[in-house]
This record gives C-alpha cells, sequence and structure tokens, in this order.
C-alpha cells in the first residue's frame, strides 16, 4: 500500500552516543534459563479467559504455568515479579512485515520464487527496537508486492540478534520456516508490457502457466526416480514451488479489490495450494465467499486510508463482517504502512466498528500464528509454549496503554525504563538513525516514471 508521506521519527540525525544502543547490544535481558513468577497482574493468555489477578510462571524459554493468585504454585527457587496493576498478555505477531530493509525480486521478472528475502534483511535496522517497542515478538518478513510473485518470506523471532540467523525460525528438521509472497491488481502491472503483465488477466494468466511449469517439474522429479541422469536440471525457483506444492510453503497473497480476491481464491483450488489473503480492501464484499473458502485473512487496518485507487473501499468494518462470516482473521502492520509501536490501535478501532474484543485480541496473537503455523509455540499463554509475552501499563485496547516490557522466550528483550529502549518507544533525536522505511512499490514506480530499471521494488 503507498501513503502520501511519511515521517520518520529523529531520521534527520546521528548521535554518536547512541550507536551503543542499536539493535545487538541495547537489549535488556534476563535468563531464559531462570524461573520467573509474574505475580498480581490481570492475565489475558487468550486461550483462555482473563484472569483479573493472577500468576504466570515462567522458565527454560517457556511458560510453565497460568492461574489465579491463591491457586497458582510457585517453586521455593522462583524469583518473584510484582506485577499488580500490570496486564501481560502474549506477545503480538505482525503475519506482514517488512522492516529489516529486506528487498526480494528485481526488475528482471514479473515471478522470482528463487529469492529469499533473509539473504538482504539487515537485523542491526532500528525497525526491530520499534517492534519491541510495540510488543511484537514474531514476524513474517515480506519481500514487496510489486511482482506477482516476488520471492520467500521469514518468519523471525524478535530474539537479541547478531545476525538473520539467530532471528530465524526453524522446524524440528532444522528447514527455515517462511511462506512465498505473491501479489496481483495494479502494484505488478506495468503499462509499457514487458515481462510485467498490462492487466489483471494477464496477470493470472502468467501465474497460472508458471504453477504448470513447476508441476512438470515436480513430475519429471518423481519419473526419474531418484535416477540421477532422468533428473531436470536443478532449478531453485522449482524447488521452492515444490514446498508450496507439499503445503509447507504457505502463499502469502497481497490482494484488494473483490475481483483480484476471487482470482486468488480460483487460483489455490486450480492449483491446491494453501494461502493466506493478505490487505483484502473488498475483503467485507465477499466475506461469504471467503469463508467457504476456508481461507485465512491477514487484515490491515488504517485510520488514514488513501493512496491507491482498489483500495479505495476499505473498512474499519472488515474485521468485524470477516469473522462474523467465519474467517480466520488476523492483523498486520505492513510496517512502515502502520509503525509497529502502534499495532494495538488495528485491534481498537476493528472494535469500535463491530469486531469482538476477544476476536481483535486473538488477532493479534494465535489468529497470527495459526497462519504462520506456528501456533504450536506462540501466540498464547498455554503452558509448554514459548514464553513470548508483554507486560503493559493498562487496558490493551486503551489508547492510553504503553508496553513496559517484552519478552521473547523468556528473556526480557525491551524495557521501558531503560533509556537506551525508551528512545526507540517514544521517538526522538536518533531513534531512527538507521531505519531504512519500506515505501512498498514507490521505489519502482519512480524509476518507472523516470525511465530507469530498478532492481528494488
Amino acid at each position: 500500500m503507498h501513503r502520501r508521506f511519511l515521517l520518520v521519527c529523529g531520521m534527520a540525525g546521528l548521535a554518536s552516543a547512541l550507536v551503543a544502543a542499536a539493535f545487538p547490544t541495547g537489549v535488556s535481558c534476563a535468563s531464559g534459563q531462570e524461573t520467573i513468577a509474574f505475580v498480581g497482574a490481570r492475565i489475558i493468555p487468550v486461550d483462555g479467559p482473563e484472569i483479573d489477578q493472577g500468576v504466570l510462571l515462567v522458565g527454560n524459554g517457556k511458560v510453565l504455568s497460568v492461574g489465579p493468585v491463591g491457586q497458582a504454585e510457585i517453586p521455593a527457587n522462583a524469583r518473584n515479579v510484582d506485577a499488580t496493576g500490570k496486564v501481560i498478555m502474549p506477545g503480538l505477531i505482525c503475519t506482514h512485515s517488512h522492516i529489516g530493509g529486506g528487498s526480494g525480486a528485481d526488475s528482471s521478472n514479473p515471478i522470482q520464487p528463487d529469492v529469499r528475502v533473509y539473504d538482504s534483511i539487515n537485523v542491526r535496522d532500528s525497525g526491530f527496537k520499534r517492534a519491541l517497542a510495540g510488543g511484537l515478538t514474531t514476524l513474517n518478513i515480506m519481500p514487496g508486492s510489486g511482482h506477482l510473485l516476488s520471492g520467500q518470506t521469514v518468519y523471525v523471532k524478535l530474539r537479541k540478534a547478531e545476525t538473520i540467523d539467530d532471528l530465524m525460525i526453524r522446524a524440528g528438521d532444522g528447514w527455515i520456516m517462511g511462506g512465498m509472497k505473491m501479489a496481483n491488481g495494479t502494484n505488478s502491472m506495468r503499462e509499457d508490457g514487458g515481462a510485467f503483465p498490462g492487466t489483471r488477466g494477464k496477470s493470472a494468466a502468467l501465474v497460472r502457466q508458471h504453477y504448470i511449469k513447476a508441476r512438470e517439474y515436480r513430475d519429471k522429479i518423481a519419473r526419474a526416480d531418484g535416477d540421477p541422469a532422468k533428473m531436470p536440471d536443478r532449478d531453485i525457483g522449482l524447488e521452492a514451488m515444490l514446498e508450496v506444492f507439499q503445503k509447507r510453503r504457505v502463499v502469502h497473497h497481497h490482494t484488494h479489490r473483490h475481483d483480484d480476491i476471487m482470482t486468488v481464491l480460483r487460483l489455490a483450488v486450480e492449483n491446491d495450494f494453501r494461502v493466506v489473503l493478505h490487505h483484502v480492501s473488498d475483503g467485507w464484499k465477499v466475506a461469504d465467499k471467503i469463508a467457504a473458502a476456508g481461507v485465512p485473512c491477514s487484515i490491515i487496518v488504517l485510520d488514514s486510508p488513501g493512496g491507491k485507487l482498489e483500495a479505495l473501499d476499505v473498512s474499519f468494518k472488515t474485521g468485524g463482517i470477516l469473522e462474523k462470516a467465519g474467517v480466520l482473521v488476523g492483523f498486520h502492520t505492513d510496517d512502515y504502512i502502520t509503525d509497529s509501536r502502534f499495532f494495538f490501535r488495528s485491534a481498537a478501532l476493528a472494535v469500535r466498528a463491530g469486531m469482538t474484543r476477544e476476536g481483535a485480541l486473538r488477532a493479534l496473537t494465535i489468529n497470527g500464528a495459526t497462519m504462520l503455523d506456528l501456533n504450536d509455540r506462540t501466540g498464547s499463554l498455554l503452558p509448554g509454549k514459548d514464553a513470548d509475552f508483554i507486560i503493559l501499563d493498562g487496558d490493551p485496547l486503551s489508547v492510553y496503554s504503553k508496553v513496559l516490557e517484552t519478552w521473547v522466550e523468556g528473556n526480557r528483550v525491551f524495557d521501558r525504563n531503560d533509556p537506551a529502549d525508551r528512545i526507540y518507544a517514544v521517538g526522538g533525536y536518533g531513534a531512527g538513525h538507521d531505519q531504512d522505511p519500506y515505501f512498498c512499490c514507490f521505489h519502482e514506480l519512480m524509476m518507472q516514471q523516470l525511465g530507469i530499471s530498478s532492481g528494488n521494488d
């Protein structure tokens, strides 16, 4: 999505004294092995009823137990933290982020499944600090939407990091977890023709043809039956498409208009892939169709809509309408479209427009985890899950509430009381000194207008 103007706090200068507060070294941590009891907080576990005065027990990086004060057992060796008057809930999950300045496909072709966004992510980018200040603990970092297929996404935990490898979430067999980013609508269309489509119909045709090519590659491998002489030439892009066919890699699909949404649903049926619809500005118009297809929606809630005609009918009511229809709904920031520090506003605005409170809180947490195949690890405060949680000074849907602390896998990674962290929550000189703001397709469109080929969307 586009916007007319973006103000990045503190990008005008760099205070040398703040260099030491860069992401890898400015994180305040406690040992994930320590057993800690947070006592007296109002606890919102998401997978169960709220507890007015509760105890959250964490240790060894995991949630050990959650229960009311007086009923919860606290080990003698546990460190007690008085959380009276505070609110504790699971860490927030953004299913669609561009933090870290990662770039995907270039202008050479509209379909590039071989590109991996994690090959271009800067974990020292201060956007990660802003995300922690907003209570985010898990992200789906995407390449842009200026292509029909712009590459592989990566799912990350916001741990203390020196390199992207420290953030990656891996499956039990070591596979780097992520999806496949696809898009339709105007972003991937080019008036001057060439390899890129000029119409919506041509966009769909190119995608269909690519899926046929990928199926043929899969079938050749099957027929070879392990015989190297019969194997097709290796193609890392088509290998990634095999993971889509295996339904291990979810397609995360940018789409706005109701006709574009329906095109995605058709393509998913024709090619039997799992898909999450992203943005769905017109989702409220075809909520019953989305529900019938059993397809989740990751929506963005904008308090200042605009920027592109296909998002003209975006509505605060979309979340509630989809929820009522039976669609699994999650929220995303599309950061910098919505600053990660203001992610809670998405839920609050959706509730104001008709979504249930419970549904909106789930859309910030467990529903996003489900879309990323991470609901067995995070998204709620169920014993055995990763100790990913946040501590607030008030209700999560109040504009006056602030994130005080953010914890990932039992380690405190943001502390508002620490000046080195606080500046990323409130802004100020130097707070965004190394931030590479994401303008979606701004760069690509500008290069087109100037008649220059660009490698960044």
